[in-house]
């Protein structure tokens, strides 16, 4: 789906996009009650630089000075960031951190957040962008990865068809959609052959978590079976020592 098709579906009420200057966007949409939806991202299958995160970023604190709880989509078709000599001597972590907690940030002043997945995207991108929302929406066509398999093969020192394998029974490994769906990173698919404005108001009006819940869906999903328990001893362990 392309990023025109995308917003006409999802917003057949009215919209206003504009393009920045690093393939980065942002503006608004309109539901058809009114209700005016904030627009940013970083598309094209661009990576993410220092300066389109600076400029994504800006534009999420352009929502929130404005007051209100104007809800936030982001969305996302990146590569993944860009590991450039310039970049890294620039401190591209600290950029991709700093979009990562304006995007939360915004959630705590209000303004519900929802990545919209519906290209490519992988590594700190993928981290900086969609991971970093309240609710993660993938199209059927998104490429999402933390890592590919060969990287992790590289960090590991695990041989290649060893992981492999091992992706085909354990989620955690394994990059692509269908398994950041059962591991919770992924907190909706929609379908693109319906109208996506229907599915975007369910997104919207579906009540929150209280707390991150992303590993109480991979418990569900039987994608990620230890991190929820895990998690509650720690919560327990640290309540009965508190």
């Amino acid at each position: 789906m392309t990023l025109d098709d995308l917003i006409a579906s999802m917003f057949p009420a009215g919209h206003a996009v504009k393009r920045g200057l690093r393939s980065t966007v942002h503006g608004a949409g309109r539901l058809e009650d009114g209700t005016e939806v904030a627009l940013i991202g970083i598309v094209d299958r661009t990576p993410l630089t220092i300066d389109a995160a600076i400029e994504v970023a800006g534009y999420v604190l352009s929502v929130i000075e404005k007051g209100g709880t104007t809800p936030i989509l982001v969305l996302v078709d990146t590569a993944s960031q860009n590991m450039a000599r310039r970049d890294e001597l620039l401190g591209l972590n600290e950029y991709l951190a700093h979009l990562s907690k304006c995007l939360t940030l915004a959630a705590l002043e209000g303004h519900r957040t929802i990545g919209i997945l519906y290209g490519h995207a992988a590594a700190g991108a993928l981290i900086a962008t969609a991971l970093s929302t309240q609710v993660l929406v993938a199209l059927p066509d998104a490429e999402p990865s933390v890592m590919d398999l060969p990287s992790i093969s590289r960090v590991t020192k695990l041989p290649l068809d060893k992981l492999t394998e091992l992706a085909k029974s354990t989620p955690v490994f394994a990059p692509g959609l269908e398994p950041l769906f059962a591991v919770g990173a992924v907190t909706v698919r929609w379908d693109a052959t319906k109208p996506l404005a229907a599915q975007l108001l369910t997104v919207l009006q579906a009540p929150l978590a209280q707390h991150d819940p992303r590993d109480a869906i991979g418990l569900e999903r039987k994608g990620r079976l230890l991190a929820a328990p895990i998690a509650a001893r720690v919560a327990m362990e640290a309540n009965a020592h508190g």
